[in-house]
């Protein structure tokens, strides 16, 4: 179930089945993917000892289909499989944390592990992949990734590269040597920046990272994070006239939690209090 949650796509081949005991059905049920497939199943004793191998063979293939069917009738749902994986990682945190805005919170998000988990970067990376395809459809051309340094820049890459979109980045301060750019990498004047960041939770850092994408001559409409704090930040990006897409909001990552034992109840009534600024 973990090898799944961290590939979502991969293909995974399950030897146990049969003469060494494992439960087909159970490790079926975790394995398969959302269509139905992503295992390959290896049963060879089981098959070509058994007093009718053909039988066996036959009662094997009847097992997977009927375990295919249930795992279809179930959608597997990507983001809490998101979710549990950044928590396995250590990436969501529970204290008492001073938060970049000043804020104090009790709880705390590290994406900046990604780039030491290349498992869960990509998984996160397919994630934005299917938020950017359904904002932008086939109209790809011109738009360039802004990553915000420095949370940004492992996640923009692998999203660089799952998407094909060229990546360029904001500099905290422009270079005070050879060209002197404000902005790294290849654009022209005209093109759109999507900017991506790993989470948001007031809009400051993003207004001040957007500003000089916009002096350069980009068009910035829209924002995507891997997850919203839900602490206004959607709200203050509206209010300059930008678009926030989250994939993950942190209440429904501590109801996801809660629901997997992560957490307990108590955590998620102080966490959702303090989000609710109550």
């Amino acid at each position: 179930a973990r090898v799944r949650a961290l590939a979502p796509q991969a293909w995974i081949l399950l030897p146990g089945i049969g003469a060494q005991g494992g439960d087909a059905q159970a490790a079926l049920s975790a394995g398969l993917r959302q269509d139905g497939l992503g295992v390959v199943v290896n049963s060879s004793r089981g098959i070509i000892y058994a007093p009718d191998p053909r039988q066996a063979a036959l009662d094997r293939r009847q097992q997977i289909n009927e375990a295919r069917a249930e795992v279809q009738a179930v959608p597997f749902d990507a983001r809490a499989a998101l979710t549990l994986a950044l928590a396995d990682l250590g990436a969501v945190k529970f204290g008492d944390f001073t938060l970049a805005s000043g804020q104090q919170s009790p709880s705390y998000v590290d994406l900046r592990l990604l780039a030491s988990h290349p498992a869960v970067l990509r998984q996160a990376a397919l994630a934005y992949t299917e938020l950017l395809q359904s904002k932008l459809g086939e109209q790809a051309s011109g738009v360039r990734l802004a990553a915000i340094p420095y949370a940004a820049m492992a996640i923009g890459t692998a999203v660089s590269l799952e998407t094909g979109l060229p990546m360029i980045y904001p500099r905290k301060e422009a270079k005070a040597y050879g060209t002197a750019r404000q902005i790294e990498g290849e654009f022209q004047p005209g093109d759109t920046a999507i900017v991506l960041d790993d989470l948001i939770t007031t809009g400051g850092s993003k207004l001040a990272a957007i500003a000089p994408l916009e002096a350069a001559g980009l068009e910035v409409q829209d924002v995507l994070v891997l997850i919203d704090r839900e602490h206004g930040g959607g709200e203050d990006l509206a209010r300059a006239g930008y678009r926030l897409h989250a994939v993950l909001r942190l209440g429904e990552m501590l109801d996801t939690l809660v629901e997997a034992g992560r957490i307990t109840a108590g955590r998620h009534s102080e966490v959702s209090s303090f989000l609710r600024g109550t």
